[in-house]
Formats: structure tokens, C-alpha cells, sequence
């Protein structure tokens, strides 16, 4: 059983859209640390995370202090930042998580990473994406075996681009996406007590008519795309100033392990 965990990445592993600033982020990460204490109460676990990260940046500042903690298990998950840019290289990508697969399995590791979702399915304007997103998990699947990392290939499951698992900002997964990322995580691991239903299909969900469709991403459009769009334009992040919420690794606090409610259609 793993005793020392750590997870590297950006947003996901940090948790945005699972909890808030007042009251703090939990995520996928928080949750799988929750299961694996409640296997084993000695686990101790650190979170390196912080949003807005690009693949580089997490090799480049979290890669160092992880080996420096020397787990046995390790997560990483990071990519989509980059995806959504511009200047998009799946190969730099690909190149940064496996210099990380290989520091860290050379260390004694067990590591897991994840594909990626199809994003056009989540937010409709982002399809045009759909090509970065399959050469990008190509290259995952091909660097994870040449150093048997563990892979969650959450792009062959439709409920992955359910809307009910993703924040209305449709970049960061809701409580219930996260619940289930790290179900999915426990079932790729073999924990005890995990299984496959976390790609289980939730209860159809209501198709809105184009009008209100139409209205929808207007309004994603204005709350969410615009300032990010700022955010690039002026050479900001959401992470800038920010530090990791648990740099070294201490005990997991226990929590409710049920996944929340999926949201109403």
C-alpha cells in the first residue's frame, strides 16, 4: 500500500472548482488521498499543484520538491493549459511529462497520469482543438508505457465531457468531476473497494433548444472566455503569485468519501 503521496499539476490537482477561496479547494487529488488514509492511516500526502501552470512550469518547480519527498506514489496531470494556447507543441508537452515519468518511476514511483477529454464535446467553440487533443493523448499513452506509468484514458469514456461533471467555466471539473476523477484514479491503481462505475453514464440530461443553447455560450463567452482571453493578452495567470497548498507531506484529514449529488438537468 502507498504510504507517501504526492500529485503534480496545475488547476485540476489543485482543485479549482471543487469547494472556493473562503472555503478552500478539495479535488481529485484531496479525494484519492482521502481513500488511500482511509486504507491506510499512516499515508501522508502532499499536493505541489497550482493553477495556470503549463507543462514546462510543472517539470520546471514541482518536479525537484517531489523527488525531494521521495513518494512512492505519484500523480501528474498537467497539459491543458497548454492545449488552449496558441502556440501549442504537442511534442515540448509530452517531452516535459516524460522527463517527469522517468525522474520520478527511476526514483521508486509508482506513477499515474490521465488522457484528456474530448474539450470540443464540452465547450462547443473549443472543437476545433479536437486534432491537439488526440496527438496530445497519443503521445501520453506512448510515454506512459515506455516507463509503466498507470494511465486514466478518460478520453475513450463519454461521461467525461458529461456538462454535470464541469464547472460553468468548462475548463475545471465541478465536485461531482472530481469525485469521479478520483474514482477513476482508485479503479486505474486497483485500490481496494474501487471499480469501474465511475465511467457509469449519469441520467440523460435534458438537450436545451438552439436558442437557449445559442444564449448559453454567449454567456460563457462573457464570464469565462473574455477574461482569460485579458489574462493572455497582458501575459498574466491565474497562478501568478500563488503557492502550492501542501508543500510537504503531512496526514490526510478525513472526510465524507461519497461523491456529491450530480447537479439537476
Amino acid at each position: 500500500m502507498y504510504l507517501r503521496y504526492v500529485a503534480l499539476g496545475d488547476s485540476q490537482t489543485e482543485g479549482i472548482g471543487d469547494g472556493d477561496e473562503a472555503t478552500g479547494y478539495r479535488g481529485w487529488a484531496d479525494r484519492l488521498a482521502e481513500r488511500l488514509a482511509a486504507l491506510d492511516h499512516r499515508l501522508h500526502y502532499a499536493n505541489l499543484a497550482v493553477r495556470g501552470r503549463l507543462a514546462a512550469q510543472v517539470r520546471a518547480e514541482q518536479l525537484t520538491p517531489a523527488l525531494r519527498l521521495r513518494p512512492d506514489l505519484a500523480t501528474v496531470v498537467a497539459g491543458m493549459n497548454d492545449l488552449i494556447r496558441r502556440d501549442f507543441d504537442a511534442g515540448r508537452v509530452a517531452a516535459c511529462l516524460e522527463d517527469m515519468f522517468a525522474a520520478l518511476t527511476s526514483s521508486g514511483a509508482h506513477v499515474a497520469t490521465v488522457t484528456f477529454p474530448d474539450i470540443g464535446r464540452i465547450a462547443p467553440l473549443a472543437r476545433p482543438l479536437r486534432p491537439r487533443v488526440l496527438d496530445l493523448n497519443a503521445r501520453i499513452r506512448a510515454a506512459a508505457a515506455r516507463h509503466s506509468v498507470t494511465v486514466v484514458d478518460t478520453f475513450l469514456h463519454p461521461v467525461t465531457t458529461d456538462p454535470r461533471l464541469w464547472s460553468p467555466d468548462r475548463l475545471h471539473a465541478s465536485p461531482l468531476g472530481h469525485a469521479r476523477i478520483a474514482d477513476a484514479f482508485a479503479h486505474a491503481l486497483d485500490l481496494p473497494g474501487s471499480d469501474h462505475s465511475w465511467s457509469d453514464a449519469l441520467p440523460p440530461l435534458a438537450v436545451p433548444g438552439p436558442w437557449r443553447a445559442a444564449c448559453a455560450e454567449v454567456r460563457w463567452l462573457a464570464t469565462f472566455a473574455a477574461p482569460w482571453l485579458r489574462r493572455r493578452i497582458a501575459g498574466r495567470s491565474s497562478g501568478d503569485g500563488r503557492d502550492c497548498k501542501r508543500p510537504c507531506l503531512a496526514p490526510v484529514s478525513q472526510r465524507a468519501l461519497e461523491p456529491p449529488e450530480a447537479p439537476a438537468g
